[in-house]
């Protein structure tokens, strides 16, 4: 076991993690009520895109554009995590539309999303794990 099981990274440590994910998830409040939803994004150049279809998370964006987005992956030995926190829109202008039509982003599943939200990140944290056994509760 190390001495640091657990490693807080460097903000560019935590983009480079972010963008080498495809599936992560968005958390949204409105009326003191969280709804967390799982999308595949696309992360570069501060922003995280996602595209979705019409519905909650859409709802939920226009009316309170506050957002915490998390990504993580692990193996057999550790994993990661990063949370990036920023203000999510909804895009609209046809440039920004084609623009993300140009990405590396495509739904998973067979349903129509037409919609993009792009996070303007403003905060990104991440934390790297190394797994082991639980240390001994009352060491001798």
């Amino acid at each position: 076991m190390t001495e640091m099981p657990v490693q807080i990274l460097a903000p560019e440590e935590a983009w480079e993690l972010l963008g080498s994910g495809e599936l992560g998830r968005i958390a949204l409040s409105v009326n003191d009520t969280p709804d967390i939803f799982p999308v595949n994004y696309y992360a570069a150049d501060g922003k995280i895109t996602l595209r979705t279809g019409e519905g909650t998370k859409l709802a939920e964006v226009v009316v309170n554009n506050r957002v915490a987005f998390e990504s993580d992956a692990h193996t057999d030995t550790g994993g990661w995590s990063v949370v990036a926190k920023g203000s999510a829109r909804i895009l609209s202008a046809l440039s920004e539309i084609e623009a993300a039509d140009r990405l590396p982003l495509r739904p998973w599943i067979a349903t129509v999303k037409y919609n993009y939200v792009e996070i303007a990140v403003e905060e990104i944290t991440a934390r790297r794990f190394e797994f082991g056994p639980e240390p001994e509760r009352y060491p001798v």
